[in-house]
Formats: C-alpha cells, structure tokens, sequence
C-alpha cells in the first residue's frame, strides 16, 4: 500500500490536544507522522485543506440484527451506513435470532464482520438466550474476542444474576453495558409517562423504570468492582445517580443518544412512532440535564443505539410499533449542527465523545491519530450544509427521526487501517 498524505486540514484529536492545521502520513495500515508540511516524495496526496480530519468515530451500540433479522439490517449493510457516516469502528449487539451466547456465535459473527467495511467487535450476551436467568459463557466469549457483554434489549431483572454476570465480567474484565429498565414498573409503556401519555391515553413509562434499576448495578459495582456501562441514560435523575457513583470513585461510565440529546416528549406529538424508541424521550427538563452531564464529562460518550427496522413496522399505530431509531448516517451532522453550533459543545469536547473516549472506555483500537496507532480516520466538511435523507441511506432502515433536516459537518472520507472505505459519499464495500 502506497502511503497517503492528507494535506492541509485541520487536524482534531483530542487524545494528543491537537488543534490545528497539519499534514498527516498513512502507511503501512498505520499514521506515521503529524506535521504542518510532509513532503510529497512519490506519495500520493489527497488535499483535505478547508476540511476537518479526526480519529473515526466509534460507536459501541449498534444493532445489526444478523442473524435472524437481515430483513431490517445485516453485518454489511450496517458496515456501509457506518463508513458512510464517518465511523471507523462499531460494537454489535447479541439481541439477534439466536442470540450471540456463547464462544461459537462469537466466532460466527467474526467471520460476518471479516467482509465490513468498518471494524465490528462482538458483544456477547449476558445471559443464556438473554432470558436473564442464568449467565451465559463469560469467559469464553472474551477468549474468543468479545468486547463486552450485555443483555440490550432488556434489562438483566434479577439482581442476584445481575451480581453474578458482574462478577464474571470482573473476572474476564470485560464491561457489562446495562439497559436499565425494571420491566416490573416500566410493564407496557409505549412513551415517557407524562402529558402525551395522558393524552394519548397510552401506558407511561416512568424515569423509576430507570433509576430504581440503575442504582441497584452501581451498588453492585462497587461491590464487584467490575466495570458497569451504562446505556443510553434519559433522565436528570439518573445523571444524579451517576455523579454520586463518579464522585465515589466507582468503575461506572455512560452513554447517551442524539435522539435523547436532541428530542424530547412533545416531539413525540410530530415524529410519532419515529420517535418510539427505549427508553423514551423524556421532558425538555431531562434533555437540557444530558446535555449539561455530556458538556461536563459525567456522561462519558455518545452512542447512536442504532435500531433499524422495516418501514412497514413503523409506520403502523404507535402502540403496535417497535422501539428504536437509526442513527449512524446521521449522528455527526445533527449533534455538531445542534450542539456545536449553538455552543453546548466544542468541537474538541464532540469528537472526544464520538471517538477518544469510546475507544479508551472499551479498550479498542483507534479513537487517536498518534503515530503508530492504526490509520482509522474521518474527515468531514463542517461549512456544508445538506438536507438528511433517509432514501440515501446505506442502512435498510430508514427509521430516522431526523429526515429532512438541514445541517452541516457532512462525512467525506472515511478510513480504515489506512484505506479508504468512503470518499464522498460512496462507500467501498
């Protein structure tokens, strides 16, 4: 492989407090040097002045449904939508038919990944069959390149298995990602539990669904001492919670969602089963406390919780409707149209979230543009602005909430151990 120069961009990358223009070198699969001039010498150059260039972005909460469910997703189609949305790296969820349990399905799903893209690390299931009655096979899903476990989709609801899993992931150190909901209390909610649900007449889903949940795992976190992530917070509540786990010293981190920084109930009354997702958009009380936890680094980074599902399920009553949006194609441009420009967060504070910190939290390649580190690298034109189109999309799920949207920062180059998988919106794959 040749080696590549980016020219003349402005280079962000918070993991070396780096802003500013530079040259960069790419080969050999890695970055090589970061200078304000690296001289051609037989290399081919690609001009990106005018443009931004940072580490990929790395998203540690994607559905992508295969097995089972391709015909809302699958492993390529999900590795297209990433590359196209300036991510380098994704996590995939084990909430498939069957579900990722054990060492072999582990293996399986490698082998679908092998043909991505982008770089997609397994997650495994916490539970047999995520049925939540008994662990499934920790140490051996690790041994076979797990990054992390997980029952996404529900909650593990016993908290006497909920200890043992901890206990294993201690063990294994591997985190465990908790979907905090008591099902016992959030029973057949369909939304927020609040003036919408009232109106609406629908069962509510209230912030206890959540917390009572997500205070139990921080306690036995800090009892275990296993590494506990907690996945797509809603709620000013649970960011109480959360400080008071940080500010013990507690091995706790969190996520949030676009849809969760971005929206909240009332949009429910427009988007409708667009904006059904779990948990649900909560009061604008709730959205301006993420946000602040995200600005502060109590909310440690930002997950797309990528959900697709065929147009036919949602667009039917809200009730009948499934849970979740998309996000991949659409994460970057949103967030830096509606957080950056209006100045809740930096620029820097943005890719720290998207890229640095996934990266060190999870323990993955990436998420830096050191030397030596491998060459997985976004570039993005901050000053274009377009309209989202869920017609353009390289995933199979159209479920965004955010269609017709004008904004800016679109993705245009994407790379991944040196080579380039995206430039100007064609992904190669």
């Amino acid at each position: 492989m040749s080696e590549i120069v980016l020219r003349g961009g402005t280079v962000i990358d918070p993991s070396q407090k780096l802003h500013g223009v530079y040259d960069v070198l790419i080969g050999t699969g890695k970055v090589q040097a970061i200078a304000h001039r690296i001289p051609a010498e037989n290399r081919m150059i690609l001009d990106v002045s005018g443009l931004t260039v940072m580490p990929g972005l790395i998203d540690v909460h994607t559905h992508l449904r295969e097995p089972g469910y391709e015909e809302k997703e699958t492993v390529l189609t999900g590795g297209r939508a990433a590359a196209a949305g300036g991510y380098t790296a994704i996590t995939a969820m084990p909430n498939t038919r069957p579900v990722t349990d054990s060492a072999a399905k582990i293996r399986r799903l490698k082998q679908l990944a092998a043909g991505a893209p982008v770089r997609i690390w397994p997650v495994g299931a916490a539970s047999k069959g995520s049925l939540g009655a008994e662990p499934a096979e920790i140490a051996a899903m690790a041994a076979c390149g797990a990054c992390a476990i997980t029952d996404d989709g529900r909650g593990i609801q016993s908290a006497g298995v909920a200890r043992q899993v901890l206990q294993l992931c201690a063990e294994s150190n591997l985190p465990l990602l908790e979907h905090c909901e008591d099902e016992s209390i959030a029973g057949c909610g369909q939304l927020h539990e609040g003036r919408l649900a009232e109106k609406f007449q629908l069962p509510g889903i209230p912030v206890s669904a959540e917390t009572v949940m997500l205070a139990r795992d921080i306690l036995l976190a800090g009892e275990t001492q296993a590494r506990l992530h907690l996945m797509h917070l809603s709620a000013a509540a649970s960011v109480e919670l959360l400080r008071v786990a940080k500010d013990r010293g507690l091995p706790v981190t969190a996520e949030v969602t676009p849809h969760h920084l971005l929206l909240a109930e009332d949009d429910v009354e427009n988007l409708a089963a667009l904006a059904k997702m779990k948990p649900p958009l909560r009061s604008t009380k709730d959205r301006t406390a993420l946000q602040s936890a995200l600005a502060e680094g109590v909310i440690d980074i930002i997950a797309t919780d990528h959900a697709p599902h065929t147009e036919v399920e949602k667009s039917g009553s809200f009730a009948e409707a499934p849970f979740g949006v998309v996000g991949l194609e659409t994460a970057f441009p949103v967030l830096f149209t509606f957080l950056v420009e209006r100045g809740v967060l930096t620029i820097d504070q943005l890719v720290d979230r998207m890229s640095c910190r996934p990266a060190a939290i999870f323990r993955l390649p990436g998420g830096t543009l050191k030397p030596g580190s491998p060459a997985d690298v976004a570039v993005f034109d901050l000053q274009c602005q377009f309209i989202i189109d869920k017609e353009h999309f390289y995933s199979k799920g159209k479920n965004t909430p955010f269609h017709g949207l004008t904004v800016r920062g679109r993705p245009v180059l994407t790379m991944v151990g040196g080579r380039i998988v995206m430039r100007d919106g064609k992904v190669f794959s």
